[in-house]
């Protein structure tokens, strides 16, 4: 395989992760292409290379600068056209990816659970004390997962992740 078919597979690959972790395949394909491409780019040549109209080009720049936060204008002297970069650091994109999924998803189920949780069980049925165990649980787990997070996405460069991988290699 030469590198513009693996580069063609990748990008391809992203799209469809990002379409099973619940984003647009045109945004996670953009931002693949973003993420290998050596040089800034247009909006033209996104279109262009991943065959997608302005106004999908457009919607996912705008989606990856303003609501992700791993794209970037720039300006390039002597043109007027707009390019974009993506974060190539790895670690402060996958920071900014994982802050905004944590903050979308699972602050609101903790919120949730944590009211549902301050519920007096006056039903003294097995059901309701099995609705009231349950809710205990899976809130205690998801609030675990949720410091878990907040650990592993404020650290510096992955350390938590590495010294949290050594415990288990």
């Amino acid at each position: 395989m030469n590198i513009q078919e693996s580069q063609k597979k990748f990008i391809e690959t992203w799209g469809h992760l990002g379409s099973q972790w619940g984003i647009n395949k045109s945004v996670a394909q953009i931002h693949a292409l973003l993420l290998i491409s050596p040089e800034p780019i247009t909006t033209e040549q996104i279109m262009q290379e991943l065959v997608i109209s302005r106004g999908n080009a457009n919607m996912g720049l705008r989606q990856l600068i303003d609501y992700w936060g791993i794209v970037y204008k720039k300006s390039v002297a002597g043109d007027r056209k707009e390019y974009f970069v993506a974060e190539k650091d790895i670690w402060k994109w996958s920071h900014k990816i994982g802050s905004v999924r944590k903050k979308r998803e699972l602050d609101p189920v903790l919120e949730v659970l944590s009211e549902l949780k301050q519920v007096k069980n006056t039903d003294k049925t097995a059901e309701g004390k099995e609705f009231v165990t349950q809710i205990a649980n899976i809130e205690q787990f998801t609030s675990q997962i949720g410091s878990l997070a907040d650990k592993l996405f404020n650290s510096q460069k992955g350390e938590f992740l590495m010294k949290l991988l050594k415990l288990f290699l």
